[in-house]
């Protein structure tokens, strides 16, 4: 019986120990795509390709973490924030058009703002 359960602590301890590596190794979120890649992930987007949406999505999150930071002070839990702040980062990769010339950090950086304030008003309610 012991030796089960301090094999099961060893285990445990080595997931959180790597979990934790992970963590402080600042590799929690994707890289961000170059402009070069962006631009064609978005050209395969505007085709109907769900795999570049779903890259481009992967690969902006670090934008709705970054966001969130500036909604810390509300009473909105953190988690809540982000995702709230995904759903908003959704919306706007899926409006987003790519002959209008804005960058898609600052038009989706916009939509996750947008979600947030309506959240956390809601919320005051």
């Amino acid at each position: 019986m012991l030796l089960i359960s301090l094999t099961n602590f060893v285990s445990f301890l080595s997931q959180a120990i790597i979990g934790v590596g992970y963590i402080q190794s600042g590799n929690l979120f994707p890289e961000p795509l170059s402009p070069e890649d962006e631009k064609y992930y978005l050209e395969k987007l505007r085709d109907g390709d769900e795999e570049a949406r779903n890259v481009l999505i992967e690969r902006n999150l670090r934008l709705v973490a970054h966001v969130a930071k500036k909604y810390s002070s509300t009473n909105v839990d953190s988690d809540d924030l982000i995702s709230i702040g995904t759903i908003g980062l959704i919306k706007g990769i899926n409006s987003y058009d790519l002959s209008r010339n804005f960058k898609l950090a600052t038009y989706v950086a916009r939509c996750i703002e947008n979600a947030m304030t309506t959240c956390w008003k809601v919320m005051l309610l």
